[in-house]
């Protein structure tokens, strides 16, 4: 999906941008990390992944959460269901139609998916339903795991220290903390044909679900595996982005944005120090963080 071209012209993008938000963060005061950085720093790269208005790109903030919410989540009411919100998204997507089609592509992502033959004759729903991947995508999983990288540096004060020693460490600290994180529980299917998989018999529409969060904890593939260890030998033995041909095709870019993130915080501030509880996600999918209250030392 992404060139070395690509990242490295993004990489650019990310530090100017993460440079901007960090450097307009309170000091000696609290303040939710994760909506003045994970949550802007996700949705202004989302806005250009899309090449989507920018004043309104918080609407794809909200049209994530909305589109992975349980009903018992707060998002959801009986007036304000996901089919909805999808359904105004429609028109305020640009390109949803495919207008772009007859316009010289570009590198956004809804230009490419206009062009390519693979996708270009989508109709509407299974076209929206392609975006909204996109947009959870490239929103939940990044944006959860950078406050989640906050607790967890936190939580475990001596890799925190490590890494102020030594920022090197976040070669590996990356993927380390999408580990632990696991900003996506799970993921179900339906059973094709009948299988068997580890002794056990599946058959034809049986649904199987695979949990992430389970194999990233997996004593037979990663040593120690219930403890948060940034210099790992083998930081990306996880589950996190897939497997295979199902693998994360933002992989590359989410590792980027969460490297330089840290780069830039560890460049201005000695610590970010976690002064309260986080508020988690109400969800059995997204392994999320709703707020974090943070302090920055002057």
């Amino acid at each position: 999906m992404f060139t070395p071209t690509h990242l490295d012209e993004l990489a650019v993008l990310i530090r100017e941008r993460a440079g901007k938000v960090l450097d307009a963060l309170p000091r000696n005061e609290t303040f939710n990390f994760v909506d003045r950085v994970s949550i802007e720093l996700t949705t202004q790269m989302l806005a250009t992944l899309f090449d989507f208005p920018w004043e309104e790109r918080r609407k794809l903030t909200r049209w994530s959460d909305v589109s992975t919410a349980l009903p018992k989540s707060g998002s959801l009411n009986r007036r304000n269901s996901a089919a909805p919100k999808w359904t105004n998204a429609r028109p305020i997507l640009p390109g949803c139609g495919y207008e772009r089609v007859n316009s010289e592509p570009i590198n956004d992502l809804i230009s490419m998916m206009a062009h390519n033959d693979a996708t270009r004759h989508m109709d509407p729903d299974n076209l929206m339903g392609n975006i909204i991947l996109l947009i959870v995508g490239g929103n939940d999983t990044t944006r959860n795991t950078m406050s989640g990288s906050v607790l967890a540096l936190n939580e475990n004060p001596d890799q925190y220290q490590k890494l102020r020693d030594n920022p090197a460490l976040i070669d590996s600290m990356v993927p380390e903390v999408i580990r632990w994180q696991t900003p996506l529980a799970h993921m179900r299917r339906t059973a094709l044909v009948d299988t068997e998989i580890g002794g056990k018999t599946i058959k034809k529409g049986d649904r199987v679900v695979m949990w992430y969060v389970s194999g990233n904890r997996d004593e037979e593939g990663i040593e120690n595996p219930n403890e948060f260890i940034i210099d790992r030998a083998r930081p990306r033995t996880h589950l996190s982005f897939g497997f295979g041909i199902h693998r994360c095709v933002g992989m590359r870019l989410a590792e980027l944005q969460l490297k330089i993130v840290w780069q830039e915080m560890l460049k201005r501030f000695d610590r970010i120090e976690v002064v309260g509880e986080p508020k988690r996600v109400y969800s059995s999918f997204v392994r999320g963080i709703e707020s974090l209250p943070v302090r920055i030392a002057a």
